[in-house]
């Protein structure tokens, strides 16, 4: 084990995205952070109707191949510069492997798999809720024990001593490095992460009859390890050269923003629609659906706050009101918002599409359209659907706009690309400076090499140019009446409520 590398400012860094559905690497040069390759290889999920979304580990393990011989066939003899890589993954899923080896013995569930749980409430009254909310800032146990609890009933045998629950980012560290490592937000969603002390905690996993040994050590800081023989086979590259990680995808996304201003408000509009901000203190404030870690920059913490909407939704506009191929519907976006940028006066949508009905016990799908008439077109409702998730969005991070806790704004992830959503962040987060950034499809690569190059970790930001003063007071009068319609509908909801700042 070694410390975070020297600051590297020759050579080429690469960094890993393992995402869910793909995993991406980027080289880049060391000094100035110029992107110089980039590789993505798609990963299978296989899907049930109960629930089940699961990966293989070879399925992982040859994409991590793939993408490290296209990488090495791009840069060509800049290959054998290559002077450290850095991990980041998405968190909250899980199989169980060989200590010794890394061999799966189990599927990876997703984290979006739900087959376990049913099990959480059983889990949660075995302490009570007040046990909970100190241990994980948050309601509730994390999913990761309700699979735990699933997998000792289902698979008993593999609980032994030569075993190891590990996630994605964990088995690819393992595969470089030889050694298990996990990130902080990966061991909250298990359940065994202690918030306010930044540590792992054996108290929680003891409730389902699993020791704090059946999981990976806690990364510690920006720590290296150093490439192992069978990493070095994998990437083709000299063993020895550090390897940094891993980190949360969603921590490597705040890091690449981290150097734009003193306190961002990194937004990473994916599939599910997340905003990254620091605090200093837990008491600053909280909400229902947060994912609090330690600060990757030091002091205070971070808190990864999701939406309960996303590009699910948006696709799902994109299909059903512009056109089925879903490359025809986003050339077709620009003259859709060019005719007008929000919908007609009245026309309000919840985009709260992969949620449980509030109203309807069971039943799959919490979104609203409210205010659609005889003369309401497709494009309307489309209006109404990336509004609504503007709006949302704003309604989640209001407080934290004005209560000072951010100083700018940071878009990222796919939905960025869209000028209707710049356009109305920049309406929303006024005065507040709102960026892109040059290459957000990168932003993850580039933060997981912040161990070696902080500057190289940064991405480019590009200015967002404020709205004109009639746009943006129509922005600001649709959320207004967006707020009022959500909450005569939704006001119940305590999922649906808002990051607060607590009263100073």
């Amino acid at each position: 084990m070694r410390g975070a590398s020297a600051t590297a400012s020759r050579g080429v860094l690469v960094g890993i995205d393992l995402g869910t559905t793909a995993l991406k690497a980027a080289a880049f040069e060391a000094g100035d952070g110029t992107a110089l390759a980039v590789a993505s290889q798609r990963l299978p999920v296989h899907v049930e109707s109960d629930g089940t979304r699961e990966q293989t580990s070879e399925a992982i393990c040859q994409a991590l191949k793939d993408v490290g011989a296209t990488l090495k066939a791009r840069l060509g003899s800049r290959w054998r510069e290559v002077r450290g890589v850095g991990l980041g993954a998405q968190g909250g899923s899980g199989m169980i492997v060989d200590r010794d080896t890394g061999t799966a013995h189990t599927p990876m569930m997703l984290w979006n798999d739900s087959r376990a749980f049913r099990f959480l409430p059983e889990i949660a009254a075995r302490k009570d809720a007040a046990y909970w909310q100190y241990l994980a800032q948050r309601h509730g146990p994390g999913a990761g024990l309700a699979r735990l609890h699933w997998l000792k009933q289902t698979r008993p045998e593999l609980f032994t001593e030569r075993r190891l629950y590990a996630g994605a980012g964990e088995y690819v560290y393992f595969l470089l490095t030889g050694a298990w490592r996990q990130d902080a937000c990966n061991a909250l969603q298990i359940g065994c992460y202690h918030v306010p002390e930044n540590r792992l905690d054996a108290d929680p996993l003891a409730v389902v009859g699993v020791p704090l040994s059946f999981v990976a050590p806690l990364r510690s800081g920006h720590e290296t390890h150093a490439l192992s023989a069978n990493g070095g086979t994998l990437l083709d590259l000299a063993p020895g050269i550090p390897v940094a990680g891993p980190y949360m995808d969603h921590e490597a996304g705040y890091l690449s923003a981290a150097r734009i201003s003193a306190r961002p408000l990194q937004c990473s509009l994916g599939t599910a629609w997340v905003g990254n901000f620091l605090i200093s203190d837990l008491r600053a404030g909280a909400s229902p659906l947060q994912l609090v870690i330690g600060s990757p920059l030091g002091k205070g913490h971070l808190v990864i706050q999701p939406l309960l909407a996303g590009n699910v939704a948006w696709d799902w506009g994109l299909q059903n009101l512009v056109d089925p191929d879903h490359a025809a519907a986003l050339a077709k976006l620009d003259g859709i918002f060019a005719e007008r940028l929000l919908p007609p006066d009245g026309l309000v949508a919840v985009p709260w599409l992969t949620q449980a009905n509030p109203w309807g016990p069971g039943v799959l799908g919490g979104g609203t359209f409210s205010g659609v008439s005889a003369h309401t077109s497709k494009s309307d409702l489309l209006r109404a659907l990336a509004a609504g998730l503007a709006w949302e969005f704003a309604r989640v991070f209001r407080d934290v706009r004005d209560r000072g806790l951010v100083d700018s704004v940071v878009l990222g992830g796919g939905a960025s690309k869209g000028r209707f959503f710049r356009d109305m962040f920049a309406a929303l987060f006024a005065p507040l400076p709102v960026f892109t950034l040059a290459d957000e499809e990168l932003a993850g690569a580039r933060g997981a090499l912040f161990a070696f190059n902080p500057d190289t970790a940064g991405a480019r930001p590009i200015p967002v140019p404020v709205a004109t003063a009639p746009v943006a007071d129509a922005v600001r009068q649709g959320f207004d009446r967006y707020c009022a319609w959500f909450d005569k509908l939704y006001a119940d909801v305590k999922a649906g409520e808002p990051f607060r700042v607590a009263v100073p």
